[in-house]
C-alpha cells in the first residue's frame, strides 16, 4: 500500500500551470511599406521577427491569451490570422471592404472588424463590422453601423463593441450577443481611434478633424466631456488607456507630432511627449510602464517611460509602419482566460485538497499515516 503522502507528492504535479502564457511581451505593429508584422521583443526593444501578410496592413490587435494576432489587410478585405508561436499566417479570413479596425473581445472567442466605405473592386461589405467567431476563422455575422468606421473596441465584460464611425460624427456600440447595434452616440469630426477604461466606466474616442477627444459614459452612454489635445493640424489618431486606467494617452500627427497624455481622474492634459513624424499606433505594455508609438514617417517606434513622460528608446528600421490598435500581446506568467470547466491543474487542486482533509482526520485519530 503507497503512504497517502507519496499520492500528495505526487498530485503536486498536478498542481503545474495549465492557464498561464509562456511567451515574453511582445508588440506586433503592422508596416504598410514592408506589408509584413514586426514582433518587437519589449525586453529588449528589438525586432524579433517579421512576419509577411497582404498589402496595406493597418489593424492589429493580439488576443488576451497570447495565442493569436489579428490583422487587416485594407487592400485584399482579408484578415490575417498569425499564430503567435510559430509567428506564422495560419489563415486568412475574407471580411469586407477595407478592413481598418480590428479588436478581439477578452475571451479570444470574436474578433470584430471595421470594414470602411472607401471603393475595392470587389463587392463586398462596408460601412459595417465582420463579426468573426475565431474557434471555425469564419464570419457568423456582419453588422451595418456608421458611415467610414474606423476603430474598434470591445468592453472588458465583453457584452458591447464600441465603433467610430469617421464619416458621420458617431459611435456606434453594438450588443454583442445580438450582434446588433444598441445605440448610437454623437462624438466629434472625424472620430478614429477608440479605447475603453479598464473598469469599463468610460470610451474614449479620437476626434481627428477637430483635435479633441470625446469621453463617454458607458452607463448613460451620453458624452459627459470634450478634451481639447491641440489645434488642427494636431489630429488626434489613435488612443490607448493604461492599465491601472490612470493615463490616457493619444498619438496627434500633423503639427505636433506628440503624444497627449491625459489624466484620467481630471480629464485634463498633462504632458505632451515629443515622438516621430505622423504617429499614428500607439499602445501601452502590460505593466503600465512604457507607451509604445509606431511613427509613419519616421519609420521607427518611439517608447515613453510613463514615469517620467520621456522617450527612453527609438527602435528604427520599419517601414511605414502604423499599428493601429491594441498591438501588445500579454506579459509572460499572466494567467490566461479562465475556463468554466476545470482544467487539469485545477482538478489536482480540487483532490488534492480532498486528500489533504483526509489526512487531517486521520490525525485528528492519532493514526500515524493512512495507506492509500
Amino acid at each position: 500500500m503507497r503512504p497517502l503522502s507519496g499520492i500528495l507528492i505526487g498530485l503536486l504535479s498536478l498542481l503545474l500551470p495549465t492557464g498561464i502564457v509562456a511567451a515574453a511581451p511582445f508588440a506586433y505593429i503592422t508596416e504598410q511599406g514592408a506589408v509584413s508584422v514586426s514582433v518587437i521583443d519589449a525586453a529588449t526593444n528589438t525586432v524579433a521577427a517579421s512576419i509577411p501578410v497582404l498589402p496595406y496592413p493597418i489593424g492589429v490587435a493580439a488576443n488576451l491569451q497570447g495565442t493569436r494576432v489579428y490583422v487587416g489587410n485594407a487592400s485584399s478585405g482579408l484578415l490575417s490570422v498569425i499564430d503567435a508561436a510559430s509567428n506564422a499566417v495560419i489563415t486568412t479570413v475574407p471580411v469586407g471592404g477595407f478592413p481598418f479596425g480590428v479588436a478581439v473581445n477578452p475571451a479570444g472567442t470574436r474578433v470584430y472588424v471595421t470594414n470602411r466605405h472607401i471603393t475595392v473592386p470587389i463587392p463586398v461589405p462596408r460601412d459595417s463590422v465582420s463579426v468573426v467567431d475565431t474557434a471555425t476563422n469564419t464570419v457568423i455575422a456582419t453588422v451595418p453601423v456608421g458611415a467610414d468606421p474606423v476603430g474598434v473596441a470591445v468592453h472588458p465584460d465583453g457584452s458591447r463593441v464600441y465603433v467610430a464611425n469617421g464619416g458621420d460624427r458617431s459611435l456606434s456600440v453594438i450588443d454583442a450577443a445580438s450582434n446588433t447595434v444598441s445605440t448610437t452616440i454623437g462624438v466629434g469630426y472625424a472620430p478614429g481611434g477608440v479605447a475603453i477604461h479598464p473598469n469599463g466606466s468610460r470610451v474614449y474616442v479620437a476626434n481627428g478633424g477637430e483635435s479633441s477627444i470625446s469621453v463617454v459614459d458607458t452607463t448613460t452612454n451620453t458624452v459627459i466631456t470634450t478634451i481639447p489635445v491641440g489645434v488642427p493640424p494636431s489630429s488626434p489618431t489613435a488612443i490607448a488607456v493604461s492599465p491601472a486606467g490612470t493615463h490616457v494617452y493619444a498619438t496627434l500627427s500633423g503639427g505636433n507630432n506628440s503624444v497627449a497624455v491625459i489624466d484620467a481622474a481630471s480629464n485634463a492634459v498633462v504632458a505632451l511627449v515629443s515622438v516621430g513624424q505622423i504617429p499614428v499606433g500607439i499602445a501601452v505594455n502590460p505593466t503600465g510602464t512604457r507607451v509604445y508609438v509606431a511613427n509613419f514617417s519616421s519609420n521607427s517606434i518611439s517608447v515613453i517611460d510613463v514615469a517620467t513622460n520621456m522617450v527612453v528608446a527609438t527602435i528604427a528600421g520599419l517601414n511605414g509602419p502604423l499599428g493601429f490598435g491594441q498591438f501588445f500581446g500579454p506579459e509572460a506568467g499572466l494567467p490566461a482566460a479562465v475556463s468554466a470547466v476545470p482544467t487539469l491543474s485545477e482538478w489536482g487542486l480540487i483532490v488534492l485538497l480532498s486528500l489533504l482533509a483526509i489526512t487531517g482526520a486521520c490525525k485528528v485519530r492519532g493514526r500515524r499515516r493512512c495507506a492509500g
